[in-house]
Formats: structure tokens, C-alpha cells, sequence
């Protein structure tokens, strides 16, 4: 298992964080530009990964003001679990880490993990910036 992670402290509550966290309606405006095709509900968020692959997800638990988890909700190319966790600082400002494990193979893992990487420290920078 491939595990990719990016941190940031966003300067608001674990419950505004969370809640916006919660909702996959809002990640869209957390993904870079070569994410298109964009459909989403509450729970369930279907795109396009540019010269890569569609791809459908759903959150799988939802833990308050800790966590949320989504998986494929369809086949994807290989199995990948997208996990936000957030923690109270105690001082109004929220740990939050986006942590993705994949189920990549040594061919998989050369092509793939450097993109995860970007995918999740982007999504991290923009959280940061969307709760700036």
C-alpha cells in the first residue's frame, strides 16, 4: 500500500472545517486544473483526471469533527481511499491532513505516486487558501 500525504493548519474551527470537508460538493473547488468534468452530490463526486481516467467517488464514514473517507464508487485502475482528517489545535485554528493509500503495483506506483503527491499537497494549499 502507497500512502501519500499532505498537511496544513487552516486558521478556523474543526467543525467549519470538517463540515466543509464533509460535503463532497465543496472539493471541487480544491482540485487543479486538469480536473474537469465535475458532478457532484453530498456523497458521491464524479471527474475527469486529464490524459489519466474518470473517476467516481463516495464517502465511505463519516466521523465528526475527526474525519471523512471516500472510496471509488465505481472500478477505478486500482484501489485508492481518500481520507481528510482534522484536528483541534485548541487555540481556533484546525490540523488538517489529507492522507490517500493506494493499491499501486512497482509500474503503477513509478507512474502515479508523484501525481497523488501533487494532487494532495494542491488540495491541502487550496484549503488553506478557500479558509484564508
Amino acid at each position: 500500500m502507497t500512502i501519500i500525504e499532505s498537511a496544513t493548519v487552516v486558521n478556523k474551527p474543526v467543525e467549519q472545517v470538517y463540515t466543509y470537508l464533509a460535503d463532497l460538493n465543496n472539493h471541487q473547488q480544491l482540485m487543479p486544473e486538469n480536473i474537469y468534468n465535475w458532478t457532484s452530490t453530498a456523497d458521491e463526486a464524479t471527474f475527469t483526471i486529464q490524459n489519466m481516467a474518470k473517476l467516481s467517488i463516495k464517502i465511505s464514514s463519516r466521523i465528526e469533527n475527526q474525519e471523512v473517507t471516500a472510496i471509488p464508487s465505481e472500478k477505478a485502475p486500482f484501489d485508492i481511499e481518500l481520507k481528510w482528517t482534522v484536528a483541534d489545535n485548541g487555540d481556533g485554528t484546525t490540523t488538517v491532513k489529507h492522507i490517500l493509500s493506494a493499491d499501486l503495483n512497482m509500474m503503477m506506483k513509478m507512474l502515479a505516486s508523484g501525481p497523488l503527491q501533487k494532487l494532495a499537497d494542491h488540495q491541502t494549499e487550496r484549503l488553506t487558501e478557500v479558509f484564508g
